[in-house]
């Protein structure tokens, strides 16, 4: 995603010679995974915070409609991503609190495909390892393991702003005019904050599923990933024998 604006620009042999300006295209480019991960996130909270400066009469229409269109674009663009940012670790917590209907590995899910890799070395890696290893081969490739993270991540962000939406139409139930409406928007808010967190983990396992197929064709992984052991290391060394000879002293006779 880039936001595209022609800005002037001036130099000093222009200046010499009068008022001349040059155009020069400047390019503020976002990747497709903080796009996904942060600034979408981002962007519901920028609405939660617009929707509360709306309630308390902090933002109006005249206060926005007087901003030029680029620079209201660029600020929102901004804001999203450093919130998205900033709000991550609550992602993360949300995640944690709703509670689980099954726990799966991906490992585990593929290997239930695929019962011919269960003797693979790579399975006992981290996936974040292997897509370092699909990125190293085949960084194309590697782009779907990474969109489906982003989705995973975004979609699991987007959990919190509307569990805090919910919690404001909860609030707009007793303090609003209607009630109804409100009650309705928070149980649907609610709602779609439960299912954002279940869905972003069945996106993560099927990042973790797809991570692993495509290593199942990577060649030669197995060798790269495997530890060399020494064989010597892992005896117990042996007992040393004791190599004196046997004690050849006379035995003297008891007295009487």
């Amino acid at each position: 995603m880039s936001l595209e604006r022609d800005l002037p620009l001036t130099t000093n042999s222009a200046k010499a010679h009068g008022d001349f300006w040059l155009d020069r295209r400047v390019n503020f480019v976002i990747g497709v995974f903080d796009l996904f991960a942060y600034t979408i996130p981002g962007a519901l909270y920028v609405a939660f915070f617009g929707y509360l400066g709306a309630k308390v009469h902090i933002l109006t229409a005249a206060s926005v409609g007087g901003v030029p269109t680029v620079v209201l674009v660029v600020v929102i663009v901004v804001l999203s991503f450093l919130l998205g940012y900033l709000a991550y670790p609550l992602g993360d917590a949300l995640e944690r609190i709703v509670p689980r209907r099954r726990d799966r590995d991906a490992a585990v899910e593929f290997v239930r495909r695929m019962p011919a890799a269960k003797d693979r070395a790579f399975l006992k890696e981290s996936p974040h390892l292997l897509l370092c290893a699909l990125q190293l081969h085949d960084k194309e490739v590697a782009a779907d393991v990474t969109r489906l993270r982003a989705s995973g991540l975004m979609v699991r962000n987007c959990a919190p702003p509307m569990l805090f939406g919910a919690v404001a139409a909860i609030v707009d139930i007793f303090a609003g005019k209607h009630p109804f409406i409100a009650a309705v928007i928070a149980a649907l808010l609610l709602f779609a904050s439960v299912t954002l967190v279940s869905q972003g983990r069945k996106l993560g396992l099927w990042a973790g599923m797809k991570t692993f197929e495509l290593c199942f064709w990577l060649p030669e992984i197995d060798e790269k990933l495997a530890v060399p052991q020494n064989d010597e290391a892992s005896k117990i060394p042996a007992t040393e024998t004791s190599t004196q000879p046997p004690s050849t002293s006379p035995v003297t006779p008891p007295s009487r």
